[in-house]
């Protein structure tokens, strides 16, 4: 179609294949009108991009919600990525990393602490350990606490015993150096169970009712197995089916729906099993 005189000076080009194209002398009688309705009080969205075709056209201006034609070339951005709704390096959150490659800050961290099945715990996660432990034994699961917050010395104690006793590539794959153990935020628990008294921080604890149990409902609860199985190199250390950390109800749903197992693979975090 070729332009006359008598045409709109804002109608579009009907190209061959029936597509519409605004020419520049278009661009402009709507970019005048479009000056003139600002000008005049009216309050109109107005969205632009530069058109870089190979032909040089100009830019091309759109008013929001109006022709398709014209809103359709402007580029849209795409959605910044939530931050996480807590932080993952400050001490006392309930997301926070701590591996080979994250030590607690500060290194002498102790959080506030509440009794839970005779021993400590961060005072944050008591109501939810308390509930948990109701819970299994009305269902006749009998779980108990074998540890829960260390303090650092603590830590130096355990990290020294367990070198003693295995050398220390072996002993570094269970234990944590001081400052960089879950436990000493308070978080982390080890479970054990009576069914099986032998299995006590042992692999066979995997194969008991009580883990079976903790597997079913411990994400409820806000509790996380923290050492799953064939993550060593993600985690830092071996499979350990005792060792659960509380996060929250809510992150656990989210990696579960994700298929995720662990908190660094979930965060983008690194890990290993080299410390920093």
């Amino acid at each position: 179609m070729t332009r006359g005189s008598g045409r709109s000076p804002f109608a579009p080009d009907v190209l061959p294949d029936g597509r519409r194209r605004y020419s520049h002398r278009a661009v402009v009688a709507r970019r005048t009108l479009l000056v003139g309705v600002v000008a005049a009080g009216t309050s109109i969205g107005v969205v632009a991009t530069r058109a870089g075709g190979a032909d040089d056209s100009p830019g091309v201006a759109g008013v929001a919600g109006g022709d398709p034609a014209v809103h359709d070339a402007v580029a849209q951005p795409a959605p910044p990525a939530a931050p996480p709704a807590h932080s993952l390096t400050e001490a006392g959150s309930p997301w926070v990393i701590v591996n080979k490659q994250h030590p607690i800050a500060p290194h002498d961290y102790a959080p506030e602490t509440a009794v839970v099945g005779g021993k400590e715990v961060a005072s944050t996660i008591a109501a939810d350990l308390e509930g948990l432990l109701a819970a299994a034994k009305s269902a006749a699961v009998s779980l108990g606490v074998t540890s829960g917050f260390r303090s650092l010395a603590h830590q130096q104690d355990v990290h020294d015993n367990a070198v003693a006793r295995d050398g220390v590539e072996s002993a570094e794959s269970v234990s944590a150096r001081p400052g960089y153990s879950e436990h000493q935020t308070g978080l982390a628990v080890d479970f054990s169970g009576s069914s099986r008294p032998g299995c006590l921080l042992e692999n066979c604890f995997g194969q008991t009712p009580e883990y079976d149990w903790l597997v079913a409902n411990a994400g409820r609860f806000g509790f996380l197995r923290r050492y799953p199985d064939d993550k060593t190199d993600v985690t830092g250390y071996a499979p350990e089916p005792w060792h659960w950390r509380w996060v929250g109800a809510d992150l656990v749903a989210q990696m579960a729906a994700k298929g995720v197992t662990t908190m660094e693979e979930f965060f983008g975090v690194s890990g290993g099993t080299t410390y920093a």
